[in-house]
C-alpha cells in the first residue's frame, strides 16, 4: 500500500508521554518494573524474607471425645442422677409450681359453679400441679414435669 501521489506518507501517532507532557527523564514516585517484567499479583513484589527460618510445626492431632449423660426422665418424684452443675450423684428436691393443669381445673370448677372459693381448691393438691427438680447440694434447677 501506496500513500497517494499527493499525500506525505503517514508516521506514527505520538506517545503518550509526549502527548500529555510528561518527562520521561524525570524519575518517576513509584517503582515502575522494567519492560518484559510484570509485577505479581496486586502491586510489586515483596522483598524476600530474610530473617529466621519460618518454624516447622509437626501435625497437630484433634480428638474429639463425647460424653454420653444418660437422658433424666422427670416425674412427680425424685430422680436419682448426676448434678450437670456439682458433678455429685444425688437424689433430686422436689418444688411443687402451679402450672396449665391447676389453672385449667380451677376454670373448669368455675364454669360448674363453684365460685364462692371452692374453684382455688386445684391450688391446694400438689398432684395437679408442675414440678421442679432441684439439686440438694448446690440448690440448682436441673429438670421439670409438666403436667400439660
Amino acid at each position: 500500500m501506496s500513500a497517494p501521489s499527493g499525500f506525505p506518507a503517514p508516521s506514527a501517532p505520538p506517545s503518550y508521554e509526549e502527548t500529555v507532557g510528561i518527562n520521561v527523564n524525570y524519575p518517576h514516585p513509584y517503582p515502575v518494573p522494567e519492560p518484559g517484567l510484570r509485577p505479581g499479583g496486586k502491586g510489586m513484589n515483596p522483598p524476600q524474607y530474610t530473617g529466621q527460618p519460618m518454624p516447622t510445626s509437626s501435625p497437630v492431632t484433634v480428638q474429639t471425645v463425647y460424653v454420653h449423660q444418660p437422658v433424666v426422665v422427670f416425674y412427680d418424684r425424685p430422680v436419682q442422677m448426676s448434678c450437670p452443675s456439682c458433678n455429685q450423684v444425688i437424689v433430686t428436691r422436689l418444688c411443687h409450681e402451679p402450672g396449665a393443669l391447676t389453672w385449667l381445673s380451677c376454670g373448669g370448677l368455675c364454669l360448674l359453679g363453684c365460685i364462692a372459693g371452692c374453684c382455688l381448691i386445684p391450688f391446694c393438691i400438689d398432684a395437679l400441679k408442675d414440678v421442679e427438680h432441684f439439686c440438694p447440694n448446690c440448690n440448682a434447677h436441673v429438670g421439670s414435669y409438666k403436667r400439660l
